[in-house]
């Protein structure tokens, strides 16, 4: 099974979530899922973008907002 773009990008997001303190480098989410290089920068990129990540001095990604997603995860 071939996954696109849009999957990783929902893939990842529910990792973030699943685990808010989720901070990784792009060469490590590529370990982690075995993901190329190319298809590692447009899921982070886009994630990035839509300002669901942010990246951080270390170029770790983190989520971008945990106050208004740990308000959504207590309802």
């Amino acid at each position: 099974m071939t996954r696109t773009i849009y999957d990783w990008f929902h893939i990842v997001q529910a990792e973030y979530l699943e685990m808010p303190g989720l901070n990784l480098t792009k060469p490590q989410a590529q370990r982690l899922w075995s993901l190329d290089a190319a298809t590692c920068d447009a899921v982070f990129d886009a994630l990035e973008e839509a300002s669901f990540l942010k990246r951080t001095a270390h170029d770790g990604y983190v989520l971008a907002a945990r106050e208004p997603i740990a308000a959504m995860c207590a309802l």
